[in-house]
């Protein structure tokens, strides 16, 4: 048998190598219901040759056939992101039991990046997008080139549905509210607070829980403890923002017994910044995060957090993306309207009942 020089094992060098035709070997390997005229010697020598051959099928020539490509492009803001990894396995998760594939890009943040990739999956005829997103963009281009090809989309962290656009998030208001409950449930009244960047979707609905929360509960929240995160380089820039707003909340002066973080990379850089100056988590101030991302759990101490059910907000953004599939058009997709997850409190060693204090500035006296 003569050695192939470069390229893909085909039908016509299986059928070569069985001195057969290209239509008897492809009515064979697909299984077509003619093979059953083919004789079971010739079936046999067939699928042996194709083995040792190591031929498989063509994807892309049967989709072009069948003008289903079983693609699905995932689209993701920051794949370097810890929120977005669980979220992708999701997706893997549904994907894979209904033989779909994933076509998985990575915009790094960058609008340009995503506007580029989003081109990208729709010339390779992608038959949906998921879109895992919660910065704040202008979706104008995004919406126009999904609806005149009339593929599907949904939108992972963010709620569009006012473009029509069936959205998966969680409940980031009711996260927020409560987070602070558990703070004052542990005794904690003088709370520091670090809200999120304003181009993240979550900052607003999050910092109104907390309002809400603590206008229930009685809490006065003191303006010179509420700080804000900038706008994000990176994923690690939470990290950063956490740290620095502790060194600032601590030049302050005013006492606080927790911070209530944005998110959890935040929150450990909170926690890493009390540790600087000499202060002890949870003895001497309680933390909490948002997110509930692999971190967390590992940390010391182990970071109490609002968890975001992540795996399960991408295997529902599959499912509702693979039911309008099922349909004769997008239109059912569309009307599918928001999925809002609930959020779940999560306890660990980094949240403890407030320390009784002497004084009113103890935080400013340790620091």
């Amino acid at each position: 048998m003569a050695r192939r020089e470069s390229g893909h094992v085909t039908l016509s060098d299986v059928a070569r190598a069985c001195e057969l035709s290209v239509s008897t070997v492809s009515i064979v390997l697909s299984e077509a219901p003619l093979s059953r005229h083919v004789a079971e010697s010739t079936r046999q020598r067939i699928r042996t040759m194709a083995r040792r051959m190591g031929y498989h099928p063509d994807a892309y020539a049967r989709s072009l056939r069948r003008r289903r490509t079983q693609t699905i492009g995932v689209l993701a803001f920051d794949m370097s992101d810890p929120f977005c990894i669980p979220v992708i396995r999701g997706i893997e998760d549904a994907l894979q039991p209904a033989n779909y594939f994933s076509l998985l890009v990575n915009a790094q943040t960058q609008r340009k990046l995503f506007d580029s990739y989003l081109r990208m999956i729709l010339e390779r005829r992608a038959e949906g997008v998921i879109v895992i997103a919660s910065w704040v963009f202008e979706e104008a281009n995004l919406l126009a080139d999904i609806e005149k090809n009339h593929v599907p989309i949904v939108i992972v962290g963010r709620d569009l549905t006012a473009r029509r656009i069936p959205s998966v998030l969680v409940d980031n208001e009711a996260g927020g509210a409560l987070a602070l409950r558990h703070l004052h449930a542990l005794g904690h009244r003088r709370i520091a607070v670090i809200r999120g960047p304003d181009e993240m979707f979550d900052s607003e609905p999050r910092w109104t829980g907390i309002q809400r929360a603590a206008t229930e509960t009685g809490i006065r929240l003191d303006s010179r403890l509420v700080f804000q995160l900038p706008n994000r380089v990176d994923p690690r820039s939470g990290f950063d923002g956490g740290l620095q707003l502790t060194r600032d909340m601590l030049a302050v002066g005013r006492d606080f017994t927790a911070v209530l973080a944005f998110d959890d990379l935040t929150a450990l850089g909170v926690v890493r910044g009390l540790s600087d100056a000499g202060l002890r988590v949870p003895e001497d101030c309680s933390v909490v995060g948002f997110d509930d991302i692999l971190p967390a759990a590992l940390s010391t101490p182990g970071l109490t957090t609002i968890r975001q059910p992540l795996r399960e907000m991408g295997l529902l953004a599959t499912q509702r993306m693979l039911k309008a599939l099922d349909e004769t058009s997008a239109s059912g997709l569309r009307k599918a309207g928001l999925h809002m997850l609930e959020p779940e409190l999560v306890v660990r060693n980094s949240s403890s009942i407030a320390a009784a204090r002497s004084g009113s500035n103890g935080r400013g006296a340790r620091h």
